[in-house]
């Protein structure tokens, strides 16, 4: 059975996961064609701005015609997104986008060529057993010859994908299984184990009474855990320094905003 961690964006079961999402990877969307009567119909239902809808006006007037939505354009992207990639692979949620532009009109009839292009990728800091990956979006237009013409469309966003589930050695599993039973057992076979701790001989005594020799005059170094090597809480296969484009590393904080300008802050 597929759990839900293994589970693709549209719910299949997942291939790719957030360790083959690595950093300078990049990904064809394919080609979509702008289609002018679904173009026209978003539109008027979420923005119905006289350039988008009335051809007469839209024609008179600089654009030289009804001009995309560019939430429209954007949604264009979203289900190429979707199909190409999303559908492959362990996707959670998104924790937001820095960028989103428009860098031209697209009109009906127009080929866009679609890519995703990985920045970066490092362990999320807000979902244990995700990942995050900073990636960029483009759109390009063709021109006849199917080679680019201008670039519509820039977009920068993030993305949670599950890491790789690691199975257990069924040997492994059923020997940490049975340590506990043997532990308990050779504890229970010890003199004194089954006393009470206001039995035994000091136990009712102040701290300051108790012999010297005892746990409380123990080495203080001994009783502080060994601090865990920093390199260890970073798996070896992503590079930290790949993760974050920007010289600051991202926060816990507010959703992320649309902007052209300073970068909102992160949430990972």
């Amino acid at each position: 059975m597929t759990t839900p961690d293994a589970r693709s964006g549209t719910g299949r079961p997942a291939e790719l996961f957030f360790e083959d999402l690595v950093p300078g990877l990049t990904v064809d969307l394919g080609v979509v064609t702008v289609d002018a009567d679904e173009m026209v119909a978003f539109a008027r239902r979420f923005d119905p701005q006289w350039y988008h809808v009335d051809s007469d006006l839209a024609a008179a007037s600089r654009h030289g015609g009804v001009i995309a939505s560019g939430f429209y354009t954007v949604s264009l992207f979203m289900r190429a997104y979707v199909d190409h990639l999303l559908s492959r692979a362990a996707a959670d949620a998104s924790p937001g986008l820095e960028e989103l532009r428009w860098l031209a009109p697209v009109r009906a009839g127009d080929r866009l060529a679609v890519r995703v292009d990985v920045m970066g990728a490092r362990p999320s800091t807000a979902r244990p057993g995700l990942g995050t990956v900073s990636l960029t979006g483009t759109m390009l237009r063709l021109g006849p010859d199917d080679r680019p013409e201008q670039e519509v469309l820039r977009t920068r966003f993030r993305g949670w994908f599950a890491v790789r589930p690691v199975e257990a050695d069924p040997a492994e599993a059923e020997a940490v299984g049975a340590a506990p039973v043997g532990a308990a057992a050779a504890d229970a076979d010890r003199p004194g184990a089954d006393r009470p701790g206001a039995d035994r001989p000091g136990a009712d005594r102040p701290e300051a009474d108790r012999p010297a020799d005892g746990p409380i005059a123990a080495d203080p170094s001994a009783a502080v855990p060994s601090a865990v090597a920093p390199s260890a809480a970073v798996p070896s296969a992503v590079a930290p320094s790949a993760a974050v484009p920007s010289a600051a590393a991202p926060s816990d904080g507010d959703p992320t905003e649309i902007s052209g300008s300073a970068e909102a802050q992160r949430h990972d």
